[in-house]
């Protein structure tokens, strides 16, 4: 239930209101925007009779919200979601560039290509340092020796780290990490991702593979739930039918997303295809539906890349694509940060 409250209402008036939702069992979540004023209830509102709600001068308008998520759902919070990750921000007219290897694979490695993407343009530095992988036997990744490596290059560059977190049980390890990416095989991990719920830190959280968008966006509901509202959403590609690339790409997902939810989406085109040579139309793409942002995959020689070389860009390569996305993203009303 949301309660859309009069312009210029009485604060006595709107606190007593709270008081009694609250004794109730109820917990609010009010957005204040320039046009409506808003208390969204999260819990139990069956008891709640609309007729006592209206009855209070404070009230202008109350509407049931059927959907099962209620944090994440635009209709409690109509204005976008804007997250701020050191000087960069996410959201709201703001794009920002995430970019990096696949994989942390050594300290010259991870710090050429850190000041590579920096040149081009990109605003927070990528790279894995616990790799889910398909294969047991394929590259894991460097684990907390490559979140060393990350914030060597952090301190080298300036920018702001993220990378994925695979169990509850490295959370002491990633204290430090500016953005903590929930991958997509881990989408519906919940207690993972009640666990980085409780951080006072921005999420990255990608799509699983087969997962419709409401599955999508009610995992976004678990992190919220726990107290951590900066959730970004990714949409990094699903399993189709379609054997010519490794996902499809769900671009339409960028609209109704935006529709359903006032949290910032985010589009990976490197995971989406595997194929470098697919990232830059798909990139095009997603700025052109209204994308808050992209995460691309950049590697100084992708072809002894220890990961996923196949789908990274070259550092020229990179820098070419940002070259085109830059006057794009203006042209669509973004601001490139």
């Amino acid at each position: 239930m949301i309660i859309i409250l009069k312009q210029h209402a009485d604060q006595a008036a709107v606190n007593a209101l709270r008081a009694e939702l609250e004794a109730m069992g109820l917990s609010i979540h009010e957005s204040m925007g320039e046009q409506e004023h808003i208390l969204g209830l999260v819990g139990d509102t069956k008891a709640v009779s609309e007729s006592w709600v209206l009855a209070s001068p404070a009230v202008e308008q109350v509407r049931r919200i059927s959907e099962p998520y209620k944090k994440a759902n635009r209709k409690f919070h109509p204005a976008d979601t804007v997250i701020q990750i050191g000087a960069t921000k996410i959201g709201g007219g703001n794009f920002a560039v995430i970019a990096g290897p696949c994989s942390v694979e050594s300290p010259d490695q991870i710090c050429l290509v850190a000041e590579e993407v920096k040149k081009s343009g990109a605003s927070l530095l990528r790279g894995g340092a616990f790799k889910p992988r398909t294969s047991p036997y394929a590259f894991q990744g460097m684990r907390a020796e490559g979140l060393e490596l990350l914030r060597h290059a952090r301190e080298k560059t300036g920018m702001p780290i993220v990378t994925e977190i695979m169990n509850t049980e490295h959370i002491p390890l990633f204290e430090d990490v500016d953005l903590i990416q929930v991958g997509a095989r881990n989408m519906q991990n919940f207690e993972l991702l009640r666990a980085v719920g409780r951080l006072n830190k921005p999420v990255l959280l990608k799509r699983g593979l087969s997962a419709t968008l409401e599955e999508f966006v009610m995992s976004a509901e678990y992190i919220m739930a726990e107290g951590n509202e900066q959730v970004i959403l990714c949409e990094r590609g699903i399993r189709t039918f379609e054997t010519s690339m490794r996902n499809t790409l769900d671009i339409s997902a960028v609209p109704m997303l935006k529709r359903m939810s006032h949290l910032p989406v985010v589009i990976d085109p490197s995971h989406a295809a595997g194929i470098n040579w697919m990232v830059e139309p798909l990139a095009q793409a997603a700025v052109a539906a209204g994308a808050d942002g992209l995460m691309i995959e950049v590697h100084n020689d992708p072809a002894r890349a220890k990961c996923d070389g196949a789908q990274s860009l070259t550092p020229a390569q990179f820098q070419a694509l940002m070259e085109k996305i830059g006057p794009e993203a203006a042209f669509f009303g973004k601001t490139m940060n």
